[in-house]
């Protein structure tokens, strides 16, 4: 969360001459609701498995940079998928996420004491993350344009 996910996509998509897209924007675009509402309507198993289709459904019929919400990775079924793919995890630490989201924003997951949630959370996911991971990209106190040239560093896609 506030990773810079749609930024550091957006911009790896344009370096790239591939199209971009996000899977919560798809989730968005099919229900016509937030995510954060659909997290507070339906609860989470809903929304993860419209998450689940979502990025079976893209990378089906996407071909450019694909941008997934952070719990994506957490379907074994998901993580399956993305084999064989080239994945970036794009990391930060939770002094970053203060400073970028506040962590006060519409955050359905950290609704209650975000910092300690925030933890929680990457705890969690931080192996499953590393695991489904081409390269692991840290964000922190960098620019999205350094993110994006060590993103493709990393997956030597360098620009000529």
């Amino acid at each position: 969360m506030g990773v810079g996910k749609s930024t550091v996509g957006q911009l790896l998509a344009e370096h790239l001459g591939v199209g971009y897209r996000d899977t919560d924007d798809d989730i968005v675009a099919g229900t016509g609701r937030s995510v954060a509402e659909i997290f507070v309507d339906e609860g989470e198993p809903a929304f993860r498995a419209l998450e689940k289709q979502a990025v079976r459904t893209a990378l089906d019929e996407h071909e450019g940079v694909l941008a997934l919400g952070g719990g994506a990775v957490l379907d074994a079924d998901t993580r399956a998928l993305l084999a064989g793919q080239r994945v970036v995890y794009l990391s930060m630490n939770v002094e970053e996420a203060v400073r970028r989201t506040g962590l006060n924003a519409a955050r359905p997951l950290l609704a209650v004491n975000p910092r300690k949630q925030w933890r929680e959370l990457m705890e969690a996911r931080r192996p499953l993350y590393e695991e489904a991971a081409t390269a692991i990209v840290a964000t922190d106190g960098r620019t999205p344009e350094e993110v994006t040239r060590s993103a493709l560093d990393a997956l030597e896609m360098k620009q000529a």
